[in-house]
C-alpha cells in the first residue's frame, strides 16, 4: 500500500493559495512504507491494561486460611455449649433459658452440673406448673436456709439466686468430698427417697 499526502481546497478558497501551499509540499515526506502504520494508544487501552494488570495480581494471592476453633471439651466428652443445651431440655417455667449459665456456673466452681440442675428442679418442683413460691418470690433455688425468707435464703433475682445454690453445692459437700448424690443426700435432705430422686433426675438430664 502506498499512502500519498494531500491538501483539501474549501470551496470559497482563492485558486492562487492552494496553489501556493501546494508547491511548498515536500514530497520526500510522504511515507509510500507499508509496513510503517504507527499507532498511538488511546487512554481507554492504557486503562484496560491497568485492570488486566490488576486482576493478574489479584489471581496471584493465595486465599486466606480457615482457622478452625479447638474443640474444648469441659464435662464428660462435652464442650460448654452442649453441657448447656442438655441442661436446657430439662429446665423449665423460671429457670427456663438459664441452661448456659448453670453449666458456667457449674463449670467454674467445680460443680457435677446434672446433679446441680437435678437438685434445682427437685427442690423447686419447677417442672410442674410453675416454681414453689419459695423460688419464684425469694430466688432461692435450692432450698438453703438462711434469712430474708423465713428461716430460707433470699436471692436478689434468678442468676443470683441459681449461682448461690451451686456456690453453697460446693462450699458445704464438694470441699468436703462429697461428690456424689449418694454422699450428698445424707446431709442435704431427710427424707429416705432423696438421693432416689436426684438420680432419676440426673439420669433424664443426662438422655433427655
Amino acid at each position: 500500500m502506498i499512502s500519498i499526502g494531500y491538501v483539501m481546497q474549501k470551496e470559497n478558497t482563492p485558486t492562487h493559495y492552494h496553489k501556493e501551499k501546494s508547491e511548498q509540499i515536500d514530497t520526500k515526506n510522504i511515507s509510500a512504507s507499508a509496513n510503517m502504520i504507527v499507532i498511538d494508544p488511546t487512554e481507554e487501552e492504557e486503562k484496560e491494561k491497568e485492570k488486566l494488570s490488576l486482576v493478574e495480581i489479584e489471581m496471584e494471592v493465595a486465599p486466606a486460611s480457615i482457622v478452625i476453633p479447638p474443640r474444648i471439651e469441659v464435662y464428660e466428652g462435652m464442650t460448654l455449649e452442649e453441657v448447656a443445651w442438655q441442661l436446657e431440655k430439662t429446665l423449665k417455667n423460671d429457670v427456663a433459658g438459664h441452661g448456659m449459665f448453670i453449666a458456667s456456673k457449674c463449670i467454674e466452681y467445680g460443680v457435677d452440673p446434672f446433679i446441680a440442675t437435678a437438685i434445682i428442679m427437685h427442690e423447686t418442683g419447677c417442672e410442674q406448673m410453675q416454681c414453689s413460691s419459695l423460688a419464684r418470690n425469694c430466688f432461692n433455688f435450692g432450698g438453703q436456709k438462711g434469712s430474708g425468707c423465713g428461716e430460707y435464703q433470699r436471692y436478689n433475682s434468678i442468676d443470683e439466686g441459681l449461682e448461690g445454690m451451686i456456690r453453697n453445692l460446693y462450699r458445704n459437700y464438694y470441699a468436703y468430698g462429697l461428690t456424689t448424690v449418694e454422699q450428698i443426700g445424707p446431709k442435704y435432705a431427710e427424707g429416705d427417697t432423696w438421693v432416689s430422686k436426684i438420680n432419676w433426675y440426673v439420669n433424664k438430664i443426662k438422655y433427655a
